[in-house]
């Protein structure tokens, strides 16, 4: 079988077999699930598939599955926004080929208060994959979106707590006064969702804020010169810059520009070198207790390794 974003890199990219790996790697690579709202954005889709590039580059990673959240206050907003992000999640496991990485669908819904779980097939997922880990890793959930399927599982289920850590791009965050502003778009989507992870002692946090993310800026020229004749999800990606519409700012109208919010989190945790992580105390309105914030980052370095790792042969 073969998993591809760009022809040259067949070989980096490679999916297991249909009879899987080997069993000693399996208890050892480090069990990662990405949730995301990928329909609301394009720098959802490059992180996506910038996470599966890493995951297969080492065996010391496992991709279980990309599980779809919804994004019900964008103005754009169908009735059935994680429907949109399933379609997206599944369009790009197609394209690179990988069956073997699970894809369940997500609530459509927030949750309806701090204490009900809204249940769906990717909350089950987690707590199973959770339960699954090899006693001394733990679960590995990005969540790049709203919080409602992260925090479902833990409401569903938590025991799982001291199984997973969960990594969040989400708040505007000022490191020197250590104020949080929850009125950012993911924290925003499901706000007792975020509620429930900042007051469960003993999850591990960990945050991206909007804040630090939004250094990480890609223009249009070099994604075009990157992705331009490297097949089916280069040009997938690309389509998806140039047709989707933004609506928060009406800056940068022939879209040059993108901030890459989502890859920024992926690609510090996979080159943690490039980033500045600090513990710091949650906000005064939530459980006191220290959560780890990314407060910097190099961007120049996070971009020349991401475009380095996905197409190293170009």
């Amino acid at each position: 079988m073969r998993c591809f974003l760009f022809l040259p890199l067949l070989f980096l990219l490679s999916c297991e077999s249909k009879v899987g790996p080997l069993p000693e790697v399996a208890s050892t690579a480090i069990p990662l699930i990405i949730d995301a709202d990928t329909a609301n954005e394009v720098d959802d889709l490059f992180a996506l598939v910038g996470g599966l590039a890493h995951a297969k580059k080492s065996k010391k990673y496992s991709l279980k599955g990309i599980t779809s959240a919804q994004f019900h206050t964008s103005p754009l907003a169908s009735s059935m926004t994680v429907l949109e992000s399933q379609r997206i999640n599944e369009d790009i496991i197609r394209i690179m080929d990988c069956p073997d990485v699970a894809t369940p669908l997500g609530s459509n819904l927030p949750l309806p208060n701090d204490s009900m779980p809204a249940i769906s097939e990717a909350s089950s997922f987690i707590i199973a994959q959770a339960n699954a880990t090899p006693v001394g890793e733990k679960l590995q959930l990005f969540v790049l979106g709203s919080c409602t399927n992260a925090a479902s599982a833990i409401l569903q289920d938590p025991s799982i707590i001291p199984r997973i850590h969960i990594r969040y791009l989400g708040f505007w965050y000022d490191p020197a006064t250590g104020f949080y502003d929850k009125k950012e778009f993911n924290s925003g989507n499901d706000t007792f969702a975020v509620n429930v992870l900042l007051n469960t002692p003993g999850l591990e946090f960990t945050v991206m804020t909007a804040t630090t993310s939004q250094r990480l800026v890609f223009d249009r020229d070099t994604v075009a010169r990157q992705l331009t004749g490297t097949g089916e999800m280069g040009e997938y990606l690309l389509n998806r810059w140039n047709t989707y519409d933004r609506w928060w700012t009406k800056e940068d109208p022939e879209k040059q520009r993108w901030v890459m919010w989502d890859v920024a989190l992926i690609e510090a945790f996979f080159n943690p070198e490039l980033a500045t992580l600090e513990q710091r105390s949650t906000p005064p309105e939530n459980r006191p207790r220290k959560i780890s914030v990314y407060i910097h980052l190099d961007s120049v370095k996070m971009e020349a390794g991401f475009w380095s790792m996905m197409n190293t042969d170009k």
